[in-house]
């Protein structure tokens, strides 16, 4: 398992301690739809979870990447459940704009166990998934994973089954979101995603290919209303890669691209935009990360658990609509701001611009 750092030194113990509970981020970098989980494209999803988090009052300490094995050739997109890995070339920039470390995993398993349920499975990818935040969590100070999971129940149980195994909690503010909503949010908020995968009918590829979300909702939403498509894409029917956000230090500017036809289908052909040459380039200015974010998200999810409440849909047996995901509620409780500060804070950013 490699590990591929930025240059920015990690706080010490010490200072950690001080600070707001402290979780790993999952990056959209294997997202998947139908198609991944920690996305290896960096998308609009897991990025705008990752801003719910820090307005709540979350620090971000790490980036994960799943990326396919270099003994499987030159491929961009696996045939996965889990993962989704279009444009995990350019993952390591998405960690430079953000000065964070980047750990780096290998997808070596297949989808073994499909059902509905999942309990550990020698081969199965998932299993990539926990050797990956295994390392992380040996080497990073870490409580929880940020997950930008919307809808798939797929994904969600497994994600869950990796955190229970290592005591970390999944994040997930974006769950079961009106998902037209989400997107004006996400760009309202200032999120500048592109598209880099298109996989319905009515997407076509050399017109919606590199455009970006702002492009693209007016469109999204008449697709979603006259043949059901999802907005946010969580039918794989899109994939993003995102380019700047609240969050980053520097913007990612695409420099050369090619489109890479998967399959021509006369009606929903399914291709992929190859990011070839990328650079980052300065912001006009830099602000603090939390009020740059408490500024720009519209709402700040609220949906934490209760002691009362199940904190694992496993144990409970269930799967399906009803089946909640685990949102963390800190043990540490000193340390994580109520809803009450959370507004006080939006406002308090408000009042001194």
């Amino acid at each position: 398992m490699d590990s591929c750092k930025t240059n920015k030194p990690p706080p010490s113990m010490a200072h950690r301690k001080q600070q707001p509970p402290v979780f790993f981020v999952w990056n959209h970098i294997l997202y998947l739809y139908p198609e991944g989980l920690l996305s290896s494209s960096g998308g609009k999803d897991s990025c705008y979870n990752m801003m719910q988090c820090v307005a709540i009052g979350h620090q971000i300490v790490a980036l994960a990447n799943l990326r396919p094995a270099e003994s499987r050739g030159n491929i961009d997109e696996l045939d996965s459940y889990m993962y989704q890995t279009v444009g995990y070339q350019a993952i390591h920039l998405y960690a430079e704009a953000m000065a964070l470390p980047l750990y780096c995993g290998t997808i070596r398993g297949t989808s073994v166990e499909t059902g509905k349920m999942y309990t550990e499975c020698e081969g199965d990818e998932v299993e990539d998934l926990y050797q990956l935040l295994k390392l992380i969590k040996e080497k990073e100070f870490v409580e929880g994973v940020s997950v930008g999971a919307i809808l798939s129940d797929y994904q969600r149980v497994r994600v869950e089954n990796v955190c229970k195994r290592l005591n970390l909690q999944p994040l997930t503010y974006l769950w079961r979101q009106n998902q037209e909503i989400l997107l004006k949010e996400m760009i309202s908020s200032k999120i500048d995603a592109i598209i880099i995968k298109v996989a319905a009918f009515g997407l076509d590829p050399e017109k919606h290919l590199g455009k970006t979300l702002s492009e693209m909702e007016s469109c999204l939403i008449e697709l979603s209303r006259k043949y059901g498509v999802h907005v946010c894409g969580e039918g794989g029917e899109y994939e993003t890669f995102t380019l700047d956000c609240p969050l980053f230090q520097k913007r990612i500017v695409v420099d050369t691209s090619e489109i890479i036809t998967h399959s021509a289908d006369a009606f929903a052909p399914v291709a992929y935009l190859r990011l070839l040459q990328l650079h980052l380039e300065e912001k006009p200015s830099i602000r603090s990360s939390n009020m740059l974010i408490t500024q720009s998200c519209p709402c700040i999810r609220t949906t934490h658990t209760t002691e009362d409440d199940t904190p694992c849909s496993q144990e409970k047996g269930q799967e399906g609509e009803d089946a909640q995901p685990i949102i963390w509620k800190s043990s540490r409780t000193e340390f994580l701001p109520t809803y009450a500060d959370a507004v006080h804070l939006i406002l308090h950013s408000v009042v001194e611009c």
